[in-house]
């Protein structure tokens, strides 16, 4: 009897995971079908008016590169000093440089190339299939090591992948930015948009005013949602109501360096309502520096937020760690770490989003342009149904596309 017990319970466990593996391979294979044959990159457009493009973020630059391709007068109004938006790297911790933002390909490796405009199936960038070894889950008072089984069975054939000796914000670096970033103009955030005549005015908050034929708005939907641009006209009840639906957690990231590796390649914490976690950030480099990173977000980041600084939070995950590892967090910590806190920057408002667990008539609603002037792009905006970065960039090439040629 016992023994039968344990066979249906092995076959349930078998077809739940075969399930969750069937909705991975459905969603890369999609994801991958969708891919456009061929982006914007690679037609020609005549435009005579002027674009002005809000946010230096992947899709504002993506965009740019169309224009600056096509010699269409345009300009960038980028609200920090730096350009990226969510994409961002660090130096100083490691021998390696660390992605403090967006660090995953979630897509196939050939979706790079169609990033950057190239033909063909082979990559330039060499990237680390992200098939752990070693992972575990802790609910806060058990720590449990997941069997070897489980890892070969799951994470080997998870369609995701991470870069070997470069970050996502190199890549857009070399392959966008770099032709576009001295029409950027750095501490300019966008405060109004008024549409209501023949051009679009833009004002920010340092006072200059801009003017343009049509503009992009690239900024995140954290910002749409806080209303921080006014527009003029004000948007309807039905774009306020859609974009309000998106679901946008706050959230952060922080990387802490050891002196010794003395934790898994991935650790999963249980929680209600986002993700939270700590995984390897030099898993399979081949690098010295041991540096582990924790990402958090959704409502379990109030319980980080209500702490008073950012060191009382390294406290608390420290404290977290030990109770897993016996104490050796504290011992081999260096006392060196990065702490970003995407969920309460000011001109990001959060994380990410993911247009695939959204409503299709929301996405159909805040794709619409604004009077055929104002356009918005963004990886909550992306036609091509991929996630992250790919799915911003590939959202600027394509929204570019409608604003050249809207009539």
């Amino acid at each position: 009897m016992i023994r039968k017990f344990r066979s249906v319970l092995l076959l349930l466990v078998i077809t739940s995971l075969s399930f969750c593996l069937s909705g991975c391979f459905k969603w890369a294979a999609r994801a991958e079908s969708k891919l456009p044959k061929e982006t914007s990159l690679h037609k020609t457009y005549n435009y005579d008016g002027k674009v002005i493009i809000v946010g230096a973020g992947a899709s504002g630059l993506a965009a740019a590169k169309v224009l600056e391709q096509n010699n269409i007068d345009y300009l960038i109004l980028e609200a920090t000093n730096r350009y990226g938006g969510r994409l961002k790297k660090d130096t100083t911790l490691a021998d390696f440089p660390i992605d403090i933002g967006a660090e995953w390909l979630h897509s196939a490796p050939i979706t790079l190339n169609k990033l950057k405009g190239k033909r063909g199936t082979e990559i330039d960038e060499e990237l680390i299939p992200y098939h752990l070894d070693s992972t575990a889950s802790w609910d806060g008072k058990e720590y449990k090591v997941d069997p070897h089984w489980q890892n070969n069975f799951m994470y080997n054939f998870l369609p995701e992948s991470k870069f070997k000796t470069s970050t996502w914000y190199d890549f857009v670096n070399e392959n966008i930015a770099k032709t576009v970033k001295n029409k950027i103009k750095y501490n300019s955030p966008v405060h109004a948009i008024d549409y209501s005549g023949n051009n679009v005015i833009v004002k920010t908050k340092n006072g200059k005013t801009y003017e343009a034929d049509r503009i992009l708005v690239t900024v995140s939907i954290g910002v749409l949602k806080s209303n921080a641009i006014t527009f003029i006209p004000e948007m309807n009840k039905e774009n306020r109501k859609a974009i309000e639906s998106i679901t946008f957690h706050p959230g952060f990231k922080v990387v802490m360096k050891f002196s010794e590796k003395f934790y898994p390649d991935a650790i999963t914490c249980k929680v209600k309502n986002g993700e939270k976690g700590f995984y390897d950030i030099a898993f399979k480099k081949n690098v010295q520096t041991n540096v582990l990173g924790f990402l958090c977000t959704g409502n379990e980041t109030r319980r980080y937020y209500n702490l008073k600084s950012e060191q009382e939070i390294i406290s608390s995950l420290l404290e977290e760690l030990d109770k897993m590892f016996d104490g050796k967090a504290s011992t081999s910590y260096s006392g060196d770490y990065i702490f970003e806190n995407w969920g309460q920057h000011e001109f990001t408002q959060g994380t990410w989003t993911q247009a695939i667990q959204e409503k299709k008539s929301n996405l159909k609603v805040i794709n619409q342009p604004l009077d055929d002037k104002v356009y918005f792009a963004g990886e909550i905006y992306d036609t091509y149904q991929q996630m992250g970065v790919p799915g911003a960039i590939l959202s600027g090439y394509y929204v570019i596309d409608k604003l050249l040629t809207d009539k």
